[in-house]
């Protein structure tokens, strides 16, 4: 999968294709590079990411250089400007505000994550049409009736949607995002959204990252056979019969 995105180094504006790989790969490496900040250092290689992440070097310094990062031979990079670049091309260094819809406990729980500014997004509000929630506050952020969301969306020029409504809701609920403007959807629910071309959603789909889990489980168990008996002791203890 090829992903475009923006950036916009210093002296003008280029358009990156970056496979997605790679894009997965961006924010350990910030997350490394701010503890290496806060050791004191100033420098950092390839070979130091490499290192601390299990990647190849080399695959580390393609990947910056996807992005437009270029360190210097024997030197590396200055620590400072790599992690602006990044923050730059992620888009971290701009806060982004955002509208949550479904304040129930998968919405509750991404409220209450403060992390989510640190890469530069918001939830200003949150939105549901249980009457108990709205009016009321969770983790800080005012929750308000399903049906203002649009025309708030348009006023306060809201770009980004976040989804954690029923999978019957979720059509409904994204129609209204758009109709408000918003460009860009977090999807948490169950279901495949229909939106115009314009509008980018992307799908946590937390099914099938289970699905995954326990694939990736059975293979290993495959693997290492030897492990079963104690596993499926564990498992069995866990887990009562019906």
């Amino acid at each position: 999968m090829k992903l475009k995105l923006q950036f916009s180094p210093a002296g003008g504006t280029t358009c990156k294709v970056v496979p997605g790989p790679t894009l997965k790969r961006l924010p350990p490496y910030h997350r490394f590079l701010k503890e290496w900040q806060a050791m004191g250092r100033r420098t950092v290689s390839c070979t130091d990411i490499g290192a601390r992440l299990a990647l190849d070097p080399t695959q580390v310094r393609k990947d910056l250089e996807s992005v437009g990062v270029a360190g210097k031979p024997r030197v590396g990079y200055v620590l400072e400007n790599l992690i602006r670049d990044l923050e730059r091309f992620l888009g971290w260094n701009n806060l982004n505000h955002a509208f949550l819809a479904g304040a129930g406990s998968m919405g509750s729980a991404l409220l209450g994550n403060r992390k989510f500014e640190q890469c530069g997004l918001k939830i200003v509000a949150g939105f549901d049409v249980d009457p108990l929630k709205i009016g009321t506050k969770i983790h800080g952020t005012q929750i308000l009736p399903a049906e203002k969301m649009k025309e708030l969306a348009q006023r306060m020029r809201i770009l980004i949607g976040i989804l954690t409504v029923p999978a019957t809701e979720a059509q409904a609920v994204a129609d209204g995002m758009v109709a408000g403007g918003i460009r860009a959807i977090w999807n948490f629910a169950p279901v495949r959204l229909h939106v115009p071309e314009h509008v980018i959603v992307h799908d946590e789909d937390l099914y099938c990252s289970i699905a995954a889990l326990s694939q990736k489980l059975f293979a290993n168990l495959q693997m290492r056979p030897q492990a079963t008996p104690a596993m499926a002791r564990n498992i069995s203890a866990a887990v009562p019969m019906r």
